[in-house]
C-alpha cells in the first residue's frame, strides 16, 4: 500500500469526509485494524479563501505547491489536492513535485463514463461554473457535455458553499433548494449532476433524488486508493 498525500483543510469539513472514505476503503481491501497510509498537509483556508477572492492564482499556487513538495519529502507517493476549486492551480502544484498529482475531475469524468452518460450538469463554487479550466478537461479527456445552471442559482449555490457548507452548515431548505437546481438542470437534458465542491455532498445524497449524482470526494478518494494498491504508479 503506498503512501496519499493530501492537501487538506479546503474546507476542513470535506477533508474530514476524505480522512473517513480513504480509511474505510482500505479496511475493505484489507480488513482487520488496517487504515490508510496519509500524509495530511491542512492549510488556513481563510488565507486560501483571499487569495482565490483577489485573483491571487499564482500566490495560491505557490503555496499549494510548497506543500505539496513537502508531502513528496515526507514519503508521499501521490499528492491529492482535496478541493474542486483549487485543481485550477493544478499545473502549478504538479510542476515541481516529481510524483503524481491525481486530478479530481479524471476521477469523476471516468465514473461518469463507465455509466453511459453524455451530458452532464456541474454544480460548485462559481469559479468552477463559469470557467473552463474543470468543463475542458472533462470535455478533451472524456468528450463529456457540461451543463451549468443560470446565473442567479449560480450565486445561490455559490453562497451556500461559502456561506452554510464550508462553517458546517447544512440546512434543509438549502438541500430543497439544491435539488430544485438539480431538476432544472436535468429539464435541459443533464443525464446526471456533478456535486463539484466536495461539501456538497454533505448536504445532498443520492437518497435525495433518482438523478445520478456524482460525489467528487468519493470519487477522488477511490480513485487515490486505486493507485494506492496499484503494482505501480
Amino acid at each position: 500500500m503506498k503512501t496519499i498525500g493530501l492537501l487538506g483543510g479546503m474546507s476542513w469539513e470535506s477533508t474530514v469526509l476524505y480522512y473517513q472514505l480513504l480509511n474505510e476503503g482500505v479496511r475493505e481491501r484489507l480488513g482487520g485494524l488496517h487504515s490508510a497510509k496519509i500524509l495530511l498537509h491542512s492549510v488556513d483556508f481563510a488565507e486560501i479563501e483571499q487569495y482565490q477572492v483577489n485573483g491571487q492564482w499564482q500566490q495560491a499556487g505557490k503555496k499549494l505547491a510548497d506543500a505539496a513538495l513537502g508531502l513528496e519529502r515526507s514519503g508521499a507517493d501521490m499528492v491529492l489536492i482535496g478541493t474542486n476549486l483549487m485543481h485550477k492551480v493544478a499545473p502549478l502544484v504538479e510542476s515541481p513535485i516529481k510524483i503524481p498529482l491525481l486530478h479530481i475531475a479524471d476521477a469523476t469524468g471516468s465514473a461518469i463514463k463507465s455509466q453511459g452518460l453524455e451530458k452532464v450538469g456541474l454544480l460548485g463554487t462559481r469559479y468552477i461554473m463559469e470557467e473552463d479550466f474543470y468543463r475542458q478537461r472533462l470535455l478533451d479527456n472524456f468528450d463529456l457535455d457540461v451543463i451549468f445552471p443560470d446565473s442567479g442559482d449560480r450565486e445561490y449555490i455559490h453562497q451556500v458553499i461559502f456561506d452554510e457548507l464550508c462553517r458546517g452548515k447544512f440546512s434543509p431548505e438549502s438541500r430543497q433548494n439544491y435539488l430544485a437546481i438539480m431538476n432544472k438542470l436535468r429539464d435541459r437534458g443533464a443525464e446526471g449532476v456533478i456535486l463539484g465542491c466536495t461539501e456538497i455532498p454533505l448536504l445532498v445524497h443520492q437518497d435525495d433524488t433518482d438523478l445520478p449524482l456524482f460525489n467528487t470526494a468519493a470519487l477522488h478518494a477511490q480513485y487515490a486508493l486505486e493507485h494506492a494498491f496499484a503494482e505501480s504508479l
